[in-house]
């Protein structure tokens, strides 16, 4: 199978018995930090920015998953990144922070299937049953640092930077065939 992982466009990148694994659409991306006082922030994006890391929480077509103290990736569809952008902008005197536009920094890998939490094991050292369904996880995956965000029991998306995919669409295609291979 030819690996278009590398390539914007969105597809099946493997798919068997076990699980699914695909390439999302291109999404915006805007990693956010900020401290203090969130208010002014909470009210331009239009959602409280969730204060426990790995939680989520989206408005809309915006999805905002905490990842540290005083870190955010901030998802949104691509049309959208400019106004986010300059809406933070017009509160950065009142509450300083930095907002920086990462779209074209990763893609997103959707898994999921009956044994989509076994094919994450391939690579991922992490308990994946301990990572509740609307939560979101900064983790290594076959030595990659990677963002995994579960959306339901049987469904995860893997956040990968670009230099990364091909080798990790591999593995998961690779993993794909050996855990459909195993089913009676």
């Amino acid at each position: 199978m030819n690996m278009r992982v590398s390539f914007p466009s969105s597809g099946m990148l493997a798919e068997s018995k076990a699980a699914r694994v695909s390439l999302s659409s291109a999404n915006g991306r805007l990693s956010l930090r900020a401290r203090g006082d969130l208010s002014p922030l909470n009210n331009t994006l239009g959602l409280v920015l969730p204060n426990r890391i790995g939680a989520r929480v989206s408005s809309g077509a915006v999805e905002v998953v905490h990842l540290g103290p005083d870190e955010w990736t901030i998802h949104c569809p691509v049309d959208d990144v400019a106004g986010l952008v300059a809406a933070c902008a017009n509160i950065y005197a009142a509450h300083p922070h930095s907002l920086v536009d990462i779209s074209g920094r990763e893609v997103t890998v959707v898994i999921e299937g009956p044994q989509a939490n076994e094919l994450l094991t391939l690579g991922c050292a992490r308990d994946i049953d301990t990572i509740p369904v609307g939560e979101a996880r900064r983790t290594n995956f076959d030595g990659v640092t990677v963002v995994l965000r579960r959306d339901a029991v049987d469904r995860f998306r893997m956040d990968i930077w670009n230099s990364f995919a091909p080798h990790l669409g591999h593995l998961l295609e690779t993993g794909c065939k050996e855990l459909a291979a195993e089913i009676v």
